[in-house]
């Protein structure tokens, strides 16, 4: 029965997508909202910009419409609670969703200031932070670390929305890449969920996997349209709140290898090219003095491009790296949680450092010589 309500999850999303993104492409066309070519662009075509909409609608409506939950099952007062819980939980996603949809759609169509868009991000945070409680409140002994107080939880779970939510907007520089990167985190996430016998949290995250399947039909190099920023930040919202459910979800309710695989190094093998992109910007802004939130052309996509690799290229290898940091992760699922971080990590600074170093040579070997 599980099976089949996440079946009709996904394919719910996916038709919704599948049949509503051509007649919002015309409609963006004949309305102008679209994106033009610029000295930062990479497309040399205007393209429509609020594919954000259908993504968002198709998850939401995908969601809603087979979120079920079964009151006959329930035996006591804690699994009464714990039904009470999902559909608090579900009024907060919605509500926090649509309140970064609007400010996305804004932005998309006439401009929004990076700090009303930052605004938005941490009241957002603080609504599902401290109104819903989805918060990490420990490390789960990654460094030998579990429990941490409060206002550290607080101060973590807000700060890694931010980051979060911001990572995704930040990639979405290249056809099929937010997309694609997304429609991965997706599919983990909702495996992890399936194995833990978690059909809510499994069908969020499915809803959304079958959304990001049928945009990347049109987003896909060439991209026929851009997710925007309705649709970054939707997806970085819904995948934040999957992150955090996942790391902060019991033990004592997991069964085969679940209960041996670090929860945090898992999501972290997750998103780590969002992370390790946003990281590495964010640091080489700081390093020259300008704003984090500033636009250039230092992003790891943006190398593969330098190094003439195509969209399609580009977006396969991410894809690849990406899948290949899960592998890592599930298979370091015996070791110490702080050895397997370190795994994870060292890969992909080991993945990141090669990329740089040829960007290096081929700009070297392609500049003129004086």
């Amino acid at each position: 029965m599980n099976a089949l309500v996440l079946a009709l999850v996904f394919a719910t999303a996916f038709i919704v997508v599948l049949y509503a993104t051509p007649s919002l492409i015309k409609v963006a066309i004949l309305k102008r909202l679209f994106d033009e070519p610029g000295d930062r662009k990479i497309h040399k075509r205007v393209v429509p910009t609020i594919g954000g909409i259908i993504i968002f609608a198709a998850t939401l409506f995908s969601y809603s419409l087979w979120f079920e939950l079964d009151f006959t099952k329930i035996r006591n007062m804690f699994e009464l609670s714990q039904v009470y819980q999902y559909i608090r939980e579900f009024k907060l996603i919605v509500a926090t969703m649509l309140m970064l949809f609007f400010v996305g759609i804004k932005d998309d169509i006439i401009g929004t200031a990076p700090i009303k868009k930052l605004v938005a991000h941490v009241l957002a945070g603080l609504i599902l932070v401290l109104v819903g409680n989805m918060r990490i409140t420990g490390l789960h002994g990654i460094f030998e670390v579990n429990e941490i107080p409060y206002w550290a939880s607080v101060f973590l779970s807000l700060f890694t929305y931010i980051v979060v939510v911001n990572a995704f907007n930040l990639i979405d520089g290249v056809d099929g890449l937010a997309g694609g990167v997304g429609f991965i985190a997706c599919m983990a996430f909702g495996t992890w969920f399936v194995f833990a016998n978690d059909i809510i949290l499994a069908s969020l995250a499915f809803a959304l996997g079958g959304s990001l399947l049928g945009f990347l039909v049109f987003n896909f190099s060439p991209a026929k349209i851009f997710m925007g920023d309705s649709g970054s930040l939707t997806i970085g919202l819904i995948i934040c709140v999957l992150s955090i459910k996942l790391i902060e979800y019991p033990v004592e309710k997991l069964g085969g290898i679940l209960p041996y695989l670090s929860k945090p190094v898992f999501v972290v093998a997750v998103l780590i090219y969002p992370l390790a992109d946003t990281l590495r910007i964010f640091t080489l802004r700081a390093l020259a003095g300008v704003s984090p939130f500033s636009a250039d052309r230092n992003h790891l996509h943006h190398r593969f491009i330098d190094l003439g690799f195509n969209h399609r290229k580009t977006v396969i290898c991410v894809y690849t790296f990406n899948l290949l940091t899960i592998g890592i992760a599930i298979a370091c699922y015996p070791l110490n949680a702080s050895f397997a971080m370190l795994a994870v990590i060292l890969f992909a600074v080991l993945c990141a450092l090669i990329l740089q170093l040829k960007y290096k040579a081929h700009k070297k070997t392609s500049s003129p010589e004086k």
